[in-house]
């Protein structure tokens, strides 16, 4: 029973809980504008944001490997890259398991030991966080005013659908009580002592990674790299459409922060809460709620597929080298 409920909790919840902010959000939706978007739309815009998404996945794997050389590890460049592709793959499955799977993928073809490839993620955590941390906080800056707004609002300007003022609070509390969720299924398993054992030995081990790498300087420029094509992966697809090609790079910045945070609740690829914090952000800018509902879900469907399409790309590259 317990297994059971375990596997509900890890792939049924997030499944569930984006569905239901999915068809919150997009219930009443006209599905035509979708098709009449699409084919107005400016692909080149497109696929020029999808070679900065890829390059994203590439960079993150070329830091890994960065991480692992203190510890003596040397695994090949491609596999690294191609554990990114799976895990954000994998990610899309099951919220928060790629993590795990790019280090079984660096045990199975490198021999990296599972432990030690799981302590660098650490050093990479930590300086993300910074990066995010900042990138916070130039938004909300330059952008108060919008923000401001966003925060007492809850997101919602409109008085009609999804973004009255039960749908904003129920959405809210369904995001809050997800992660809460998953949280106490993840730390149920694990005694005080053991936690806090296991993140001193992740934290030191990590720590231990990064201060002794050689080309520290290197490691920095490649985590401003990777969240610079994050940012441009997001914001070139404005220019894919009519009515969002006049946004600023700093409204653009406030939608990317706002998105990113949005990812945190469990939900394949932040389905659902990414969409609404979007849409949200967008209609504040004046983005008509029709036109920003459009933007969020190509958008968003376009960017899953490419990651999915990456995931198996780096499962059959690994295959063929086997």
């Amino acid at each position: 029973m317990k297994k059971i409920l375990n596997i509900i909790v890890k792939t049924g919840l997030p499944l569930l809980l984006g569905a239901v902010i999915l068809y919150w959000i997009y219930g009443n939706f006209d599905f035509d504008l979708i098709i009449e978007a699409l084919s107005t739309m400016d692909m080149w815009w497109f696929w020029v944001s999808c070679i900065f998404g890829v390059l994203s996945h590439a960079i993150r794997g070329w830091r890994w490997r960065l991480t692992l050389a203190p510890l003596g590890y040397k695994p090949a460049n491609d596999n690294c890259v191609y554990s990114i592709f799976i895990a954000y793959a994998a990610n899309l499955v099951v919220p928060r398991v790629g993590e795990v799977s790019r280090c079984v993928v660096l045990e199975r073809y490198d021999k990296v030991p599972f432990a030690q490839s799981l302590g660098t993620l650490v050093s990479e955590r930590l300086v993300d966080t910074v990066m995010v941390a900042l990138i916070t906080f130039t938004a909300v800056v330059s952008q108060w005013q919008v923000f401001r707004t966003f925060v007492i609002e809850a997101g919602g300007v409109s008085e009609a659908g999804v973004f009255s003022s039960v749908g904003r609070v129920a959405i809210l509390i369904l995001s809050v009580v997800a992660i809460a969720l998953v949280l106490y299924f993840i730390l149920r398993k694990m005694s005080l002592w053991t936690r806090i054992k296991s993140f001193i030995a992740h934290f030191w081990e990590g720590f231990m990674s990064l201060s002794k790498m050689r080309h520290f300087w290197l490691f920095i420029i490649e985590t401003v790299g990777i969240w610079f094509c994050y940012f441009m992966q997001f914001y070139l697809c404005f220019f894919c459409f009519d009515f969002s090609s006049d946004l600023s790079v700093a409204a653009a910045l406030l939608l990317f922060v706002a998105g990113s945070v949005a990812v945190v609740v469990p939900t394949p690829n932040g389905a659902g809460p990414w969409h609404f914090a979007v849409i949200s952000i967008m209609m504040l800018y004046g983005v008509s709620e029709t036109n920003a509902g459009v933007f969020a879900l190509i958008v968003h469907s376009l960017q899953t597929l490419l990651v999915a399409l990456l995931g198996i790309v780096g499962i059959l590259m690994l295959q063929f080298k086997r």
